[in-house]
């Protein structure tokens, strides 16, 4: 089969690697449709290498069909061959077929292309991971998400505000502002203009401070907003991409009862992202197929144009999921 692998030239190349071995709890996937993620770009720079036994090529997320089953997969008789799902991966999306333990799968929601598939797992459960585990949204939140151009914010928005919660986002542009809109945001604070911290404590004196941040970016920015937290607010720290060092003022954590919380879906074991799983996939698919939650496309890429692809995420300018289309 193939995959794509970076070469020596340093760039991405359609590559031939051996087929996949499957495992007595694994299904072989052929794979129609990966998405792309930030943790690609990390693991390309050699930052965020793949957990044991998966493969060495890039890829978190993928949609295909089920083209054969290792013998307790094939016994427990949830999955066929020809099922056409999505799956979590950790790693290998960027191929023709891989091998996924059979927890690892979901079925596409009903009305969903293989492309929209391909972007559901990754981010959706990160999501869910991030908003309901972690975050413990409920009605009446107010939530703060960084860089709401991304492609998680994407999903974390309109997802949040499909379960009542009112929502901020930031942008560093007037340009990404409008691009965002149908998001449904609340408020969208562009920050090459605006002030986070002068926003949230606007938003704290107004009487709806906010309860949940989900931050992919940390820095200064982490240590001068946590005072503006609601009470037993929670700061969840999913990565670091503007830098790994903030300034924090404890006393105004302990005092306020604000949660500074570290977390990702990637790390966890096999059996806990199968509990997240099958936990999402009864709460989230329902508003999937109503429509009320949607993957937002951002482009789709052939698979052989994964460096193009790569270069666009690296570049900030997309809104939404980038996808590559492998069959």
């Amino acid at each position: 089969m193939h995959a794509i692998l970076k070469g020596q030239d340093e760039k991405l190349h359609w590559t031939e690697v051996p087929d996949p071995t499957l495992r007595e709890d694994d299904v072989l996937l052929e794979i129609h449709a990966a998405a792309l993620n930030r943790a690609d770009l990390l693991q390309r720079a050699g930052q965020y290498p793949p957990p044991p036994g998966w493969p060495e090529w890039y890829g978190l997320e993928a949609a295909g069909v089920i083209r054969a089953l290792g013998a307790k997969a094939q016994a427990e008789g949830k999955w066929r061959v020809g099922d056409e799902v999505c799956a979590l991966l950790g790693g290998g999306g960027y191929a023709e077929y891989v091998a996924v333990p059979a927890d690892m799968l979901m079925p596409i929601p009903k009305g969903l292309s293989m492309e929209e598939a391909a972007a559901l797992p990754e981010v959706f459960g990160a999501a869910y991971l991030f908003l309901f585990i972690e975050g413990r949204l409920k009605a009446g939140d107010t939530l703060l998400m960084m860089a709401g151009a991304g492609g998680l914010a994407s999903v974390v928005i309109p997802m949040a505000r499909a379960f009542g919660a009112r929502v901020i986002t930031t942008v560093l542009n007037d340009e990404q502002a409008a691009a965002i809109a149908p998001l449904g945001a609340e408020r969208v604070v562009v920050t090459s203009r605006e002030r986070l911290e002068d926003v949230m404590r606007e938003e704290l004196d107004a009487g709806h401070g906010v309860d949940i941040c989900i931050d992919c970016l940390g820095g200064e920015t982490v240590g001068k907003c946590l005072p503006y937290m609601n009470r037993l607010g929670r700061w969840i720290m999913i990565a670091t991409l503007a830098s790994d060092v903030s300034n924090v003022n404890l006393k105004a954590m302990y005092v306020r009862g604000t949660r500074l919380i570290g977390t990702t879906l990637r790390s966890r074991s096999s059996e806990e992202k199968g509990q997240i799983l099958g936990a999402m996939v009864n709460t989230l698919w329902p508003k999937v197929e109503s429509g009320e939650i949607r993957p937002t496309i951002c482009k789709v890429f052939p698979i052989e144009q994964a460096e193009e692809a790569q270069a666009l995420m690296a570049s900030g300018r997309h809104v939404g999921k980038i996808v590559l289309k492998v069959k």
